[in-house]
C-alpha cells in the first residue's frame, strides 16, 4: 500500500499526459508501420485537474473512490502485461477518474483512463 501511495505522490504530475507529449514518445518509438490503436470515450483530464496526494488520501479515507490498487488491478484487465509508470486521481467530464499511464512490453505507452467510483474502465488511448 505504501508503494501505491509513494507512486501516486511522486507521479501526480501529468502534464506530459495532459499536453500530449507521452503519446508523441509513444508514436516516435513505434516501429516503422506499426498502428497505434487509440480508444478514447472522452478527452483525457487537463493536469491542472488532478488531485493532489492529500486529496487522494482523503478520498480514499472517505470511501468516495477506490482504493488506487483497485483501479491499476481494473487497467491491468485490458493492458494485461504493462508496466504502470504513473497514476493520477482527476476530476473529468463525468466525476473523479483514475488516470493511469502504463509501459507494454512493446516498448509503447499505453493511457487508461478507470472511473474512480465504479472501478470499470472508462477508456483507453
Amino acid at each position: 500500500m505504501r508503494h501505491v501511495f509513494t507512486l501516486l505522490a511522486g507521479c501526480l504530475t501529468v502534464v506530459a499526459l495532459a499536453t500530449g507529449a507521452i503519446g508523441t514518445l509513444a508514436e516516435e518509438t513505434a516501429a516503422p508501420g506499426t498502428q497505434l490503436t487509440r480508444v478514447q470515450s472522452a478527452p483525457p483530464p487537463r493536469a491542472e485537474n488532478c488531485l493532489t496526494a492529500a486529496d487522494l488520501r482523503e478520498a480514499v479515507a472517505e470511501r468516495r473512490v477506490i482504493e488506487p490498487v483497485a483501479a491499476i488491478r481494473a487497467a491491468r484487465t485490458v493492458i494485461p502485461r504493462a508496466e504502470i509508470q504513473r497514476a493520477s486521481l482527476c476530476r473529468h467530464e463525468e466525476g473523479l477518474v483514475y488516470m493511469l499511464t502504463a509501459l507494454r512490453r512493446d516498448g509503447h505507452f499505453v493511457h487508461v483512463m478507470v472511473d474512480a467510483k465504479t472501478g470499470e474502465v472508462a477508456g483507453q488511448y
